[in-house]
């Protein structure tokens, strides 16, 4: 029945769209509101999400499972 319901809607929109002047659309004041509170929220979350990490306090150990000369000479990058 979904499916039915959908194919009625677009049979009736459709048509509608079609005598709307594509020219003249405009999002309007509903669609600045929807992006302004989406753009809000996404401040918001990259706020806390900041504050978040700034609370991580990660230091890697040593490989327990390296040998102690592997530890001794592994260096920045390979050596020439």
């Amino acid at each position: 029945m979904p499916d039915m319901s959908a194919s009625l809607a677009l049979t009736h929109l459709v048509p509608l769209a079609k005598e709307v002047d594509e020219n003249k659309v405009t999002p309007g004041v509903l669609g600045f509101i929807v992006f302004a509170v989406m753009a809000l929220a996404v401040w918001g979350l990259m706020k806390s999400m900041n504050r978040q990490l700034g609370r991580v306090d990660f230091k890697e150990d040593a490989d327990p499972k390296a040998a102690p000369s592997e530890k001794a000479t592994a260096g920045p990058g390979p050596a020439s």
